[in-house]
């Protein structure tokens, strides 16, 4: 007989139902999963070896979880996630507001539906979809709100005194029963709050306006937390990180190819709509380097952190950048440039927080910035380090190149340059090709262009030329030459 084809409670009783608690459905499930060495989290990178075997462990010590880590961590997502680990259907007496289970009812409506109806008890059926709750912790959360309160309008509607328990107005965390409920910012609710959910952690009971309800409420918690909320606008108080069974440290991203992974994955929508943009494999690279770089400069808090969101946005914005620029100079198929990273400086600034010594530089400058000692950390992966003390008889790998703009006037790369035109002015540079040829020869022929300009603004950086912003584009100079014809 399929269990999910019965309507009653008789006919759940013969199929062979037996009750699970949540933290036993999750902990039964992962077994599963686990067993078959299947994948529990899909679409998590970075976390293989560090956070999910820990958030494993504590599903299956049937923990309530709280997740503690700075912005952009997909902390929500870990645990929007665990709703693939519960059981597909679950039965739910009909009419029940806190999904009562018809083997264990917890409300007074579904106890004395069961002893009016017995087996002719209706049932419906839960999908795993719908037993996911989420609360944003707020200062101004009450408990009515997030447990309940006294329902006057019930009460005068069914003609019951405030005595009687019927004119309770559950709140969110009893109609979250057998379902993960989620409290977002934990620090930001009030010790007061935090201390109404010491019970319904601990012993399940739920005490609204005098009632003492002893509710054994079946729920997973999980709880997510910045830890400069501990100091800046709240902290969890001490008996509730108590009742918490396991506390996991989220980080963000440790190397450069799982950043790449990840920026990929959510930003798969804007790469389809603009798959007329060709992006070099070292302009992904120089993107991801920029939330490396802002997690260690010292113009932006750290505490605060870098969520991994700037990179996706950053990314969407290098997109458009590139499609505008191409559409405007009269190629519908373009590819990205170095000068199109300047239109990612809004993902940049909106994404940051700045201490004071990054107000005084400004937004906009600690981007720039940001997007340069990108820049230059990806040119040392490539070409020889410049030493600032040289011996006279070791050979300068970019003597050639610098004398080759020491020789011009000027070199200015325009935005209002085709692509055509653009490869055209590059290939001008011909000590650029034997800089490519002799250190990165694994380049593809695409994206040679973006190469040359690459190698333009990394010796900048490293004070071999010089660089001028122009209102649409960049000159490249000399570092001396321009002064001594000048003279």
């Amino acid at each position: 007989m399929d269990i999910q084809k019965s309507t009653t409670f008789g006919a759940l009783k013969k199929s062979g139902y037996q009750y699970k608690s949540i933290k036993d459905e999750l902990r039964s499930n992962l077994l599963q999963k686990l067993t078959k060495k299947q994948t529990v989290f899909e679409g998590i990178h970075g976390y293989e070896y560090t956070v999910i075997p820990e958030l494993e462990r504590a599903i299956l010590s049937k923990h309530n979880i709280n997740l503690l880590g700075l912005r952009g961590q997909a902390k929500t997502r870990l645990a929007r996630q665990m709703v693939t680990l519960l059981d597909e259907y679950i039965p739910v007496v009909a009419g029940s507001e806190i999904n009562d289970d018809p083997f264990k009812p917890i409300s007074r409506f579904a106890q004395n539906l069961i002893s009016e109806k017995g087996d002719d008890t209706p049932i419906t059926w839960l999908h795993r979809d719908m037993r996911f709750s989420e609360k944003l912790a707020t200062p101004d959360v009450t408990v009515a709100d997030i447990i309940g309160d006294v329902d006057p309008i019930k009460a005068a509607n069914l003609k019951l005194s405030y005595a009687d328990d019927r004119v309770i107005h559950f709140g969110m965390i009893p109609r979250a029963n057998r379902c993960i409920f989620v409290i977002n910012e934990l620090p930001d609710l009030q010790a007061r709050i935090q201390v109404a959910l010491f019970n319904i952690l601990q012993e399940g009971d739920v005490q609204i306006r005098g009632f003492a309800l002893r509710l054994p409420l079946d729920i997973q918690f999980v709880f997510t937390a910045n830890p400069e909320d501990y100091t800046n606008r709240g902290s969890i108080v001490t008996p509730l990180k108590d009742r918490i069974g396991s506390q996991i440290l989220t980080h963000y991203p440790q190397t450069l190819e799982t950043a790449r992974i990840i920026t990929a994955q959510e930003t798969a929508a804007a790469a389809a709509e603009k798959e007329n943009v060709y992006v070099p494999e070292l302009a992904k690279d120089i993107l991801e380097q920029i939330s490396f770089e802002a997690r260690e400069s010292e113009f932006i808090d750290s505490k605060s952190g870098v969520s991994a969101r700037l990179s996706i946005t950053a990314f969407q914005n290098l997109l458009s950048t590139a499609e505008r620029r191409g559409l405007n100079n009269g190629n519908p198929e373009t590819a990205v440039r170095l000068s199109d990273f300047l239109g990612v400086i809004p993902s940049i600034t909106g994404k940051v927080e700045l201490v004071y010594e990054g107000e005084q530089e400004g937004a906009n400058e600690v981007a720039k910035q940001l997007i340069a000692d990108a820049v230059k950390t990806q040119f040392l992966l490539y070409f020889p380090k410049i030493e600032k003390l040289q011996k006279q008889d070791d050979k300068d790998p970019y003597h050639e190149l610098v004398n080759w703009f020491f020789e011009q006037s000027s070199f200015e790369l325009l935005d209002t340059l085709d692509d055509q035109e653009y490869q055209l002015q590059l290939d001008r540079i011909e000590p650029l090709d034997d800089l490519i040829h002799t250190y990165a020869p694994q380049i593809s022929n695409d994206d040679i262009p973006f190469m040359k300009e690459f190698i333009l603004w990394a010796l900048v950086e490293l004070k071999k030329l010089s660089k001028y912003n122009l209102t649409d584009g960049v000159r490249f100079k000399d570092m001396y030459g321009g002064y001594i014809s000048g003279l």
